[in-house]
């Protein structure tokens, strides 16, 4: 049985004392739910990862990073290592998400790079993907999925997709207030699932869990999720309120 996670994206939101109200906020609302199967996990920003991750201790919260170097260490100016988030108790970490891809310039190459640092150290990544408008529009949403995950993933080893979490987000669904069709997730989410028992077996492909990410919210959530190939979301938005993302959890 694979594993069910909700993950919160908080992007550039929230001070210090806000991210650790927000988390005591969010371990109260889920104390009396057992999660059973399921991981609940929030991204606060870098400067904001220390203090989460003491907020969230004794809780089912799992604190994780929004991005990380591929270096060691280095004239990063503004970089954050593997092994700087090890030592403040971060063991996660999101790459590749559209953002990253689109403002940052982050190609399959350099995620590449940083997925091979992740397993170096012994870390697990929400590895993120998904087409633009025009790609859906033009009918090559599968052809750019499947490079984006060929480009940075295909080379590891079977043993090494314990560690990777995946999650598929249409970039054209992203904070625009679209979402893709239940019908719509599965079918991507079951193309993924195919690729990767082709590239590897069915073993893999029905282990990994694979995470819809494009405006999820507690009113479509529970038929996003009920779908066989959807292991549940990354969440924007609807992350930094307490009763939304609380909400979000208990459809899945």
């Amino acid at each position: 049985m694979r594993t069910k996670i909700v993950a919160g994206n908080w992007k550039l939101n929230n001070d210090k004392e806000e991210s650790k109200k927000l988390i005591k906020s969010l371990k109260k609302a889920i104390k009396e739910n057992k999660l059973k199967n399921t991981r609940v996990i929030v991204a606060p920003t870098f400067v904001n990862l220390s203090s989460s991750v003491k907020a969230a201790k004794k809780s089912k919260i799992e604190v994780v990073a929004q991005n990380m170097h591929q270096a060691s260490n280095g004239a990063f100016t503004g970089e954050v290592s593997a092994d700087m988030l090890k030592a403040v108790g971060v063991e996660t970490v999101i790459l590749g998400h559209s953002e990253r891809r689109t403002y940052f310039n982050e190609t399959d190459a350099a995620l590449a790079e940083k997925v091979n640092t992740v397993l170096e150290k012994g870390m697990e990544t929400i590895f993120c993907f998904g087409e633009l408008l025009e790609d859906r529009k033009s009918e090559n949403h599968f052809t750019v999925v499947e490079s984006q995950l060929k480009n940075a993933l295909f080379h590891l080893e079977a043993k090494d997709w314990k560690s990777i979490i995946l999650a598929y987000e249409p970039v054209w669904a992203i904070g625009t207030g679209e979402t893709a069709s239940p019908e719509q997730a599965q079918e991507m989410h079951a193309f993924i699932r195919g690729i990767i028992e082709k590239k590897y077996d069915k073993k893999v492909a029905d282990k990994v869990s694979i995470l819809y990410g494009g405006s999820v919210k507690p009113a479509n959530a529970e038929e996003i999720f009920s779908k066989p190939d959807v292991d549940g979301g990354l969440i924007g938005g609807a992350a930094l309120n307490v009763k939304d993302f609380t909400g979000i959890i208990n459809a899945i």
